[in-house]
């Protein structure tokens, strides 16, 4: 993939339309069960006040660097007026309909020892009268914007989608929708459509494999005039269709603390690249990334352009990572048509050491791209014994993405590769250790269809048994 390297965007100027929020969160310590009921009882210590919503979608924005204003509408009530002070100290302009027949919604969150106990929500739909007066402000605001972001919550901000939408495109200002309950017959003509997994599925009926979601993605971009439909799957990354195919890209590998925003930075970061005039696929590839950087953050937090720049100056911005058997078949397809060498490993990798980073390290010089294939739990026990293995699946999955030669890392649950390997069709199947040729397993099948087999180097006195028998013969294994 080219690098890529977002520009100065002291320049850009993004209008965010929508349903605001104000996020409230209760700290405190936990010492003791109530008397009154089985709940802990929280003594809190201090509050935080968050622009949540829409809010935090413009939040975002100002934070990556851009110019925002934010189009909302509030009570004339404290809630509402600590969302504005909010907003004008993240250097947010705000232009918000206050009335006092309206209810700024409030999430209050009690948070114990980083972990979240009671949500509790306050709010009251915005009635349609307000929403119209709100979609009539539109138009004078895009005459200076670069982009449009609509974050509908289905609080009632956003009562007819299409007229904000009609509205940028006589304007020519790209549009990003993220949806929450409205049929997305709602948002045709967005640039770009960002609904969760769980949203698609309302709206287009359960898929039964991935294969299935991109066709009726690609789809519903044809049917809609929808320039992209970027499917978000938590952990599991984020699938982009387009008139011209389907793409998906594995989520960073993080330690995930909080996915609250999430999906307002990712929102952010399209409207952005939108205003740029990227291809979809490259905003995804820096949306991916902004939204496992806010995962990786207590609460309702922005990330900033230069956390962005920096990860994506690391490399974070490949589709490299783990993936499903449906997902890696969609992306070993796309590289074979693009001409690149496909190379395919397979393994418990229950203790990573010297052996296997070398092997792979060769392994990956014979192609373009290296699959490794890794037992789940159930088979290493098979295959290795009681007590295998020492790693569970999540980490060694993890720990094998994270290496420079690897690009994408699957799970079987057989213990053999072969339905992988007749599904992948790689152009070599590589293994390290002291194996012969005919001995891979596998082998006879790759050769079958004009595959190469190679083995590759083996260091001496260095296994995972081996490593295993040292630990218990040292009294340092349990």
């Amino acid at each position: 993939m080219r690098h890529l390297q977002l520009p100065s965007l002291k320049d850009l100027y993004l209008l965010v339309v929508g349903d605001v929020m104000l996020d409230r969160y209760w700290h405190g310590a936990t010492r003791r069960v109530s008397p009154e009921a089985p709940v802990p009882v929280v003594d809190v210590e201090h509050t935080e006040d968050c622009p949540g919503g829409a809010a935090n979608v413009a939040v975002n924005v100002k934070s990556l660097g851009a110019g925002s204003t934010l189009l909302g509408c509030v009570g004339d009530d404290a809630p509402g007026g600590a969302l504005k002070r909010k907003l004008d100290a993240s250097g947010v302009c705000e232009d918000f309909i206050v009335s006092p027949d309206a209810s700024t919604t409030l999430k209050l969150r009690v948070v114990s020892r980083q972990q979240q106990l009671l949500r509790t929500d306050f709010e009251k739909p915005t009635s349609p009268y307000l929403a119209r007066r709100l979609a009539m402000q539109v138009p004078g605001q895009l005459e200076d914007a670069n982009a449009l972001i609509i974050a509908d919550y289905d609080k009632g901000a956003v009562g007819d989608p299409a007229v904000l939408i009609e509205a940028a495109r006589r304007a020519n200002v790209p549009v990003v929708v993220d949806p929450k309950a409205k049929p997305f017959r709602a948002y045709a003509g967005a640039t770009v459509l960002k609904p969760n997994e769980r949203e698609f599925a309302a709206a287009t009926g359960k898929c039964r494999n991935e294969s299935e979601l991109g066709e009726r993605a690609v789809a519903l971009c044809e049917e809609l005039d929808i320039g992209a439909l970027v499917v978000t799957h938590g952990a599991g990354g984020m699938s982009v269709a387009t008139g011209e195919g389907y793409h998906h890209l594995p989520a960073r590998p993080v330690e995930v603390f909080d996915v609250t925003g999430a999906g307002d930075t990712a929102a952010a970061v399209f409207g952005i690249t939108s205003a740029l005039g990227w291809p979809a696929l490259d905003g995804a590839r820096f949306a991916n990334i902004a939204a496992s950087i806010a995962v990786s953050k207590a609460g309702t937090a922005a990330v900033s352009g230069p956390e962005l720049a920096l990860a994506a100056s690391q490399g974070s911005l490949s589709d490299r990572g783990i993936l499903s058997r449906e997902q890696l078949a969609l992306a070993a397809k796309a590289a074979a048509a693009n001409g690149e060498k496909l190379v395919f490993t397979n393994g418990c990798f229950d203790i990573l050491h010297a052996g296997h980073v070398r092997y792979l390290e060769e392994a990956r010089a014979l192609g373009d791209r290296l699959i490794v294939a890794v037992n789940d739990d159930a088979s290493v026990a098979r295959l290795k014994g009681e007590g295998r293995p020492v790693n569970g699946l999540d980490r060694r999955l993890r720990v094998l993405a994270g290496l420079e030669s690897v690009d994408w890392v699957v799970a079987f649950d057989e213990d053999t590769p072969d339905s992988l390997l007749e599904l992948l069709r790689p152009h070599v199947l590589a293994k390290g250790g002291d194996y012969e040729p005919h001995e891979v397993v596998g082998a006879d099948l790759v050769r079958s269809y004009g595959g190469k087999v190679r083995v590759l180097g083996h260091v001496e006195d260095c296994s995972t048994t081996a490593i295993l028998e040292q630990m218990k013969n040292s009294g340092t294994t349990g």
